[in-house]
């Protein structure tokens, strides 16, 4: 590996393996991970920030094929392993992802042929769930079978992904379609592709749905990559992409039904990315939940709606459409924020939902 150390007035420069990298002076003198400037019990920094003279510089630098050695005026040195430079750089960020994604429509998530996973092998096998989990993150869905068709059952199974979040609708609820809450999934009306929570400030990130009872026809659910459509957008439609990426837009839920008030407003614009990579990581999809606009200037509303109508068309392309419908004893997880759902409800069915 081709390794190359520039020392500047400011800054450091480190060739590496390719890479061309720049480190601000007190950049590196504030992550310095020796014993009395970061606690490796609690995986946090012991170094008080603000101590830092702004104007720091290095008295020695030295390094060989692994490590880079920092000497400080007041004699502290620190080290820094190449690799973890490489990892941690900007230039190291910008060019990786935080999160590999596998892009699908309807052909190529057939074509993947993921298999459901049974709920013995899921609670009982931790490589059965590595499995699992690795397909999940990849493509955003995943299916659990022969869980029995209960609400506790079905805890059991997220439990075992992650936390449960509190909720207005509590940890684990379900729901039917008797308007017991307002809410437009309580009714038999279809509902277009959205992802859910678009009113939280923070969207829930993991979804699981478990049909219970199901008595009747239809109750088929559409599933969307939202991130496919989106990096479609960005690639035939740049400037609605980046529109959509920049105008912060209200989402809330209002209800007082039944006896229950609540009134949420979450902000963010549709489509959300990485400043460093440009990486989509979030989408806000929902038209019903979606407040006033009255966050942009008039100028930009126009061309916000045009946006919004290229990204509605490009979600609603049947080829972009997987149908599923789901039954008691197999359970759909599936990440909200790039994959979006629809649900065409004709009969009445009971599913429990987790955030």
């Amino acid at each position: 590996k081709s390794l190359i150390l520039d020392k500047y007035v400011y800054f450091l420069e480190l060739h590496y393996d390719g890479l061309v990298m720049r480190f601000d002076y007190v950049w590196l003198r504030d992550h310095c991970r020796s014993a009395s400037c970061y606690n490796r019990k609690t995986n946090q920094r012991s170094l008080d920030t603000t101590k830092i003279n702004l104007n720091i510089r290095p008295s020695d630098i030295r390094m060989d094929n692994e490590t880079l050695f920092i000497t400080w005026p007041d004699q502290h040195v620190t080290q820094y392993r190449l690799s973890w430079l490489v990892e941690n750089s900007y230039e190291g960020q910008k060019q990786n992802a935080v999160q590999p994604r596998i892009l699908w429509n309807s052909e190529t998530y057939r074509n993947a042929k993921l298999p459901a996973v049974k709920r013995k092998d899921f609670m009982e096998c931790d490589e059965e769930l590595k499995t699992f989990l690795k397909n999940f993150l990849l493509y955003g869905i995943a299916f659990v079978e022969d869980v029995p068709p209960t609400i506790d059952a079905t805890e059991t199974v997220a439990q075992r992904i992650s936390l449960i979040r509190e909720t207005m609708y509590g940890r684990m609820w379900n729901f039917t379609s008797d308007f017991s809450r307002g809410d437009t999934a309580y009714t038999k009306h279809a509902l277009d592709c959205h992802t859910d929570t678009t009113y939280f400030q923070e969207p829930c990130g993991i979804q699981i749905f478990h049909c219970l009872r199901h008595e009747g026809t239809g109750g088929r659910t559409l599933l969307v990559d939202g991130f496919h459509s989106a990096e479609k957008i960005r690639k035939e439609a740049p400037e609605d992409f980046d529109l959509l990426c920049k105008v912060p837009i209200k989402h809330e839920y209002i209800e007082n039904v039944g006896g229950y008030q609540n009134h949420m407003i979450g902000i963010g614009p549709v489509l959300n990315v990485y400043p460093w990579n440009n990486e989509l990581y979030m989408i806000r999809y929902n038209n019903y939940d979606r407040a006033v606009i009255n966050t942009v200037s008039y100028e930009f509303v126009e061309k916000w709606y045009a946006a919004h109508r290229t990204l509605t068309a490009e979600l609603r392309k049947p080829e972009n459409e997987v149908w599923v419908k789901l039954k008691p004893g197999k359970p759909k997880e599936f990440i909200s924020l790039p994959s979006l759902c629809e649900s065409l409800v004709w009969s009445p069915f009971t599913i429990a939902k987790s955030p």
